[in-house]
């Protein structure tokens, strides 16, 4: 017979029709006349219970049902008569696919901490937490494509092999085909980089922004969503030296129109994921954080508060003087750090928060600058639990402070040249932004390490499975 997903059989029954099923078991109890067995498929986040009445099936087939095993089940799908489940299936057939040793397989009925499922990451899809997270991990992936989709947007996919820094940051990782035991050196003692593959030195991006650019201003408005690398040694719950990012780029945009774009686009995930993944964060809300439900909810009732850099330093300073202690310390020109940006979110405004208008100096080269000569037109949008989720800004259209700036931040003009000459040939207004796919998914899973909303992360000393 043809497979039903258990998904489909708890949502829309068809009750007293023969079904198959097949998944893993994850738990079987009974007596001496019948066997009940929990399988998961993955299509949800319930388990269907399985009923085998054991006059019908060999005491060796039995016993080869242990939590982890895979089977195929056909039989009579019924109302469940016990608590727990709505239906259940009366097994005529059972097949065992693939056996699990009950003596070595990690996962047994009992609760795993998120750090041991860290060390086995290849076995924890199947753990209803980790189900939950990839399922909404699919359609965070699929409501961001649907949006921009919507909005006639193209989605352009922009090299993960570059020779540009897009952020000037420096923390890149080198790619090469040379033979590192035995570089070859030119006359100045140096590695001799034209006999590398590319010629030239090379790394994976950091950001697919610059190409997304020049996109944009031929299609008029694109996004990339694709993989970034930063070679950062930091081993914290907030950073991953591989991760996803969203970049939409778009031609005759302004800071407002970006901030417009950025709310919308915002709202729109959070609303597919209370949509489309209910059963999901209710499991989450449980078992991870009591408040995530309505943290979303919150975000989806209020306009998003606009205010400057200046004004937000303003309100920092303020809370300080009335007694708020921070850790980092606040002052015009400092990077703010998540616990200011939560303090504006959760505790000043209580409401999401867009600040403009930040030092140039701690902004990247191409954004736009302002007419006061110390600041630009960057945005970042701040939300409750996570603090910086989204940053952008309008991008610097004159080819002169462009230059400039990109030169004062140590980038040479020959590894940018391509990205100047489109300042150069019909420049337009334009703008854009970033958003992290991993820290929006740390909001609308809850969850408190960004290594557990992805799937194998990559971190300092750990590049396994």
């Amino acid at each position: 017979m043809k497979r039903s997903m258990i998904k489909e059989l708890i949502n829309t029954p068809t009750i007293n029709e023969t079904v198959t099923v097949k998944g893993w078991v994850r738990t079987k109890r009974g007596n001496k006349a019948v066997s009940f067995i929990a399988i998961n498929d993955g299509s949800s986040i319930h388990n269907i219970q399985v009923v085998a009445d054991l006059e019908k099936f060999s005491s060796s087939l039995i016993s080869s049902i242990t939590t982890g095993a895979a089977i195929g089940v056909t039989g009579l799908l019924v109302t469940s008569q016990g608590a727990g489940q709505s239906v259940e299936v009366q097994a005529q057939e059972i097949e065992v696919y693939g056996t699990c040793d009950p003596n070595t397989y990690p996962l047994q009925k009992k609760g795993h901490s998120l750090e041991f499922l860290r060390e086995i990451a290849y076995l924890r899809p199947r753990t209803n937490t980790f189900g939950a997270i990839l399922r909404i991990r699919h359609n965070m992936a699929f409501a961001i494509h649907n949006f921009f989709h919507q909005k006639g947007y193209y989605y352009i996919h922009t090299p993960i092999i570059t020779s540009s820094d897009a952020e000037g940051a420096g923390q890149m990782f080198r790619v090469t085909t040379l033979d590192l035991e035995k570089l070859p050196k030119n006359k100045e003692g140096n590695v001799d980089y034209k006999k590398d593959f590319f010629g030239k030195p090379t790394s994976l991006t950091v950001s697919g922004q610059l190409e997304g650019e020049l996109a944009a201003l031929a299609l008029g408005g694109i996004y990339t969503f694709g993989p970034t690398f930063r070679a950062e040694n930091s081993n914290t719950p907030r950073h991953l030296a591989e991760f996803w990012m969203i970049e939409p780029e778009v031609a005759f945009f302004d800071i407002n129109d970006n901030m417009d774009l950025a709310e919308e686009f915002t709202k729109y995930c959070v609303q597919w994921a209370l949509d489309h993944c209910r059963d999901d964060l209710n499991f989450l809300a449980e078992h991870y954080d009591k408040e995530l439900i309505s943290r979303l909810e919150f975000v989806l009732a209020h306009n998003y508060e606009r205010i400057t850099y200046t004004q937000g330093i303003e309100i920092l300073e303020t809370a300080i003087k009335e007694g708020k202690k921070f850790e980092f310390p606040v002052y015009w020109g400092a990077d703010l750090s998540s616990e200011h940006e939560r303090y504006l979110v959760e505790q000043h405004f209580q409401k999401p928060v867009i600040m403009t208008d930040y030092p140039k100096e701690i902004k990247a080269f191409y954004m736009k600058q302002n007419e006061d000569g110390k600041t630009v037109r960057g945005m970042d949008i701040l939300f409750p639990f996570i603090g910086e989720i989204i940053g952008g800004s309008e991008r610097e259209a004159d080819y002169e402070k462009l230059l400039s700036h990109a030169t004062k931040m140590g980038i040479p003009e020959k590894d940018i040249w391509w990205y100047l000459d489109t300042r150069r040939y019909g420049t337009v207004p334009h703008a854009g932004f970033g958003l992290g796919f991993e820290r929006l998914l740390l909001f609308v899973t809850g969850m408190s390490n960004i290594r557990d909303v992805i799937p194998f992360p990559r971190t300092p000393n750990n590049a396994e499975f």
